[in-house]
């Protein structure tokens, strides 16, 4: 069964390849997934990483959280399962109309 790690404090220069070759010396890697933001298409500067299995993962943990890539110290951990946010977004003021209040 694969195991799915989160790596954050990612460089922005950072690529999926230089992800898969720093976990692979940890075991097998399946996916190395780099999330990239869907407006200026650059990196969000976190990712996840799809192991081998459990024991991969948790020496791929232990080998790479606090080390460094591309200059920046890794956040190494089991990622979590993904939850549900309500739908919509932003806040604000529905109306934008400007109006004055009546006296």
């Amino acid at each position: 069964m694969s195991t799915k790690l989160f790596v954050g404090n990612l460089s922005f220069n950072t690529t999926e390849n230089d992800l898969q070759d720093a976990f692979a010396a940890h075991g097998s890697v399946l996916e190395a997934n780099l999330m990239m933001d869907r407006a200026t298409g650059r990196p969000r500067g976190f990712a996840f990483i799809t192991m081998g299995s459990p024991e991969e993962a948790q020496k791929a943990i232990s080998a790479m959280n606090g080390a460094s890539l591309d200059g920046r110290a890794l956040t190494v951990n089991e990622a979590r399962p993904k939850t549900d946010r309500p739908a919509g977004g932003g806040g604000g003021r529905g109306d934008r109309r400007e109006y004055s209040p009546r006296y």
